[in-house]
């Protein structure tokens, strides 16, 4: 994977952005790929054996998630939308540790999240401003400060051929999973994601740092479902 220029770096990333890279899951890669259109139609799901069996991905294996030691209710599924959103739109449910694309016609999927500790929460209305498969992970330096057993993945800038060198290379054991959907407000990057996870034990849980984060066999079949501009509300 190719370093970034100092100019793409500082224009994609926002990682020096006050008051947002203490807490984001701050990556500085993304693509202009639009993404899926969205279509609206219910999804016919096969056994959770089959959703959550192990997955061969852009090279990667994913392992399987062993879905009988997660509670029913956070494995993907068709509900009753109760977002009262258009449809089309991403609701993450903070209280119950879900995430809801409306479908329409009263319906919507539903998967189960992970959430940032108190005091890492973030919510509000954005959009989906970037998509990317595998991408590499950029932990802010503050995050660093606070787990020094990040210290190696500290991003540095070499000067004398204006690229940034460091992050996490991507991989399943990557924090950022298998795909990112970057929210935007605007035109300004909030650097909080919606992405994957190898953790799958942390999902209806409040123990990341700020990013709402799916179980990467979830977070490719949403990828696969929503176009760059999908609006989002965190709430």
């Amino acid at each position: 994977m190719k370093d970034l220029s100092r100019r793409n770096f500082l224009a994609t990333s926002g990682v020096l952005t006050a008051g947002f890279a203490i807490s984001a899951c701050t990556t500085v890669e993304e693509t202009d790929e639009n993404g899926p259109r969205f279509t609206g139609r219910a999804p016919d799901f096969p056994d959770y054996a089959s959703m959550y069996g192990p997955v061969s991905d852009g090279g990667f294996q994913i392992p399987a998630v062993p879905y009988t030691k997660i509670p029913e209710r956070f494995l993907r599924q068709v509900v009753s939308d109760p977002t009262g959103e258009d449809r089309g739109t991403i609701v993450v449910d903070t209280r119950g540790h879900f995430l809801y694309l409306v479908l329409g016609g009263g319906k919507a999927v539903r998967y189960g999240v992970g959430l940032g500790r108190a005091g890492f929460e973030w919510s509000g209305r954005a959009e989906i401003g970037a998509r990317r498969e595998w991408p590499k992970w950029f932990p802010p330096d503050e995050m660093i400060d606070r787990e020094p057993k990040l210290e190696k993945y500290r991003v540095e800038y070499d000067r004398e051929n204006d690229v940034y060198l460091g992050g996490m290379e991507p991989g399943v054991t990557n924090p950022l999973g298998a795909r990112a959907l970057y929210l935007y407000q605007g035109e300004k990057d909030t650097l909080y994601r919606l992405h994957g996870s190898p953790e799958w034990n942390s999902i209806g849980k409040s123990v990341s740092s700020g990013c709402v984060r799916l179980m990467n066999q979830d977070i490719i079949d949403l990828y696969s479902r929503v176009p760059k501009g999908t609006p989002v509300l965190v709430r």
